[in-house]
C-alpha cells in the first residue's frame, strides 16, 4: 500500500525529469497531489457523497514551479452531521498528508482542512453570495482566490457552477467589479525613473528580481479581472488570454501578453536549484545574460502595461460580451 512517505520519495527522485515546460511539471504535481487524495481515502474510507477537491493559487492556473505550496478545498453535494464531519476529517488529511509529501501549509490557511474551504455546495453557494454582499477587501480576495479553483478530484461542474454565480451576480451589481479593481489595483513598483528594473536592495535576496509580485501578479490579477467580467471559467491565465484574445475588444489590449507570460513561466523553470517555496519567486538579476536581463524587463513593463489598462478599462465600465 502506498504511503505519504513513498509518495515522497517518488515526488524527489522524479521531480527534476518534468522540468522542460510548464505543462510537464504541473501535469507531475497533478499527479502527486491525486496520489495523496488516494492514500487519504483509503485511511479514513470512502466519501459519503459526491464531491470535487479542487486547487487553487499557482496550482490551479497550471503555473507551479519545482517547489509549491498549498492551496485547495473541498465542496461536497449533501449537506448533513454525517457528511460535514467525515469531509473536515478528510480535508484535515489530505492537508496533513500533502505537508509530509512536501508541499508546505498556506500561510493564508487557503486549505481542505480549514472549515472555510471545505463545505458542500449549498454551503459554498452561501459563503460567495456572503462575500459578494460584505464587499470587504478580504472578501473580494477570497472570491478571486476560488475563482482560480481547478478540479483535481470529483465533479468539476459543481465548482464550475459556483464560478457562474460570481459572473451573474456581478451581472446585476456592477459595484462588484468595482471591488474586484480596487483590490488588485495597486502593484509594486519596480520601474525606476530612467526605466531600469528596481531589484531587491537588502536581506537574503538582494540584487534579486521578484517573480511573483513584479511580474505574476500584474498579468495574472489583470487577465482574471476580465475573465471574472466575461464569465470564463477556465484558470490557466494562458487559457484565460486565448479565449479573450478572440475578443475584438481586447486583441490590441493583450497583443504580445501570450508570448511575455510564456517567456515569464520559462524564468520561473529555471529556478531549480532553490531550497525553499519562497526561493522559487527570486531571480538573481546579475546571473543573467545581457539577453535575458533586456528579456525580463521586455516582460515585467508588458505586465505592468497591461495591468495599468486593464485597471483603466474596468474603471469605466463599459462591458464587452463574449
Amino acid at each position: 500500500m502506498e504511503t505519504y512517505e513513498s509518495i515522497r520519495k517518488w515526488k524527489e527522485l522524479n521531480i527534476t525529469n518534468f522540468l522542460d515546460d510548464i505543462v510537464s511539471i504541473n501535469d507531475f504535481h497533478d499527479q502527486v497531489m491525486i496520489k495523496v487524495l488516494e492514500v487519504a481515502i483509503k485511511k479514513i474510507g470512502s466519501p459519503p457523497c459526491d464531491f470535487s477537491w479542487f486547487i487553487t493559487g499557482s496550482g490551479g492556473r497550471l503555473e507551479q514551479g519545482l517547489i509549491s505550496d498549498q492551496d485547495h478545498g473541498i465542496a461536497y453535494e449533501i449537506a448533513n452531521d454525517e457528511n460535514d464531519v467525515y469531509f473536515q476529517v478528510f480535508g484535515t488529511e489530505i492537508s496533513n498528508g500533502l505537508y509530509e509529501v512536501g508541499y508546505p501549509y498556506c500561510e493564508g490557511k487557503v486549505m481542505s482542512s480549514n472549515p472555510e474551504w471545505c463545505k458542500s455546495y449549498e454551503g459554498w453557494n452561501k459563503q460567495l453570495h456572503d462575500w459578494m454582499v460584505e464587499e470587504s477587501w478580504e472578501s473580494m480576495r477570497f472570491l478571486q482566490i476560488f475563482y482560480d479553483a481547478r478540479v483535481l478530484r470529483g465533479k468539476v461542474g459543481i465548482i464550475h457552477q459556483l464560478k457562474t454565480s460570481i459572473y451573474d451576480y456581478q451581472l446585476q451589481h456592477q459595484i462588484l467589479l468595482s471591488r474586484f479593481t480596487a483590490n488588485v489595483e495597486h502593484i509594486k513598483n519596480v520601474i525606476g525613473p530612467v526605466g531600469q528594473l528596481l531589484l531587491e536592495r537588502h536581506g537574503l535576496y538582494q540584487g534579486c528580481v521578484n517573480l511573483k509580485y513584479s511580474g505574476f501578479l500584474p498579468y495574472v490579477n489583470a487577465v482574471r479581472l476580465l475573465s471574472i467580467r466575461e464569465g470564463i471559467v477556465e484558470t490557466s491565465t494562458l487559457v484565460r488570454m486565448s479565449y479573450l484574445i478572440q475578443m475584438e475588444e481586447y486583441t490590441c489590449l493583450l497583443k504580445n501578453s501570450e508570448r511575455n507570460f510564456s517567456d515569464l513561466l520559462k524564468y520561473r523553470l529555471s529556478l531549480s536549484q532553490v531550497k525553499s517555496y519562497s526561493d522559487t519567486h527570486y531571480l538573481q538579476f546579475d546571473k543573467l545574460s545581457k539577453i535575458e536581463q533586456k528579456d525580463i524587463k521586455r516582460i515585467i513593463k508588458g505586465g505592468i502595461n497591461l495591468h495599468r489598462e486593464v485597471i483603466a478599462l474596468m474603471k469605466k465600465g463599459v462591458r464587452h460580451g463574449i
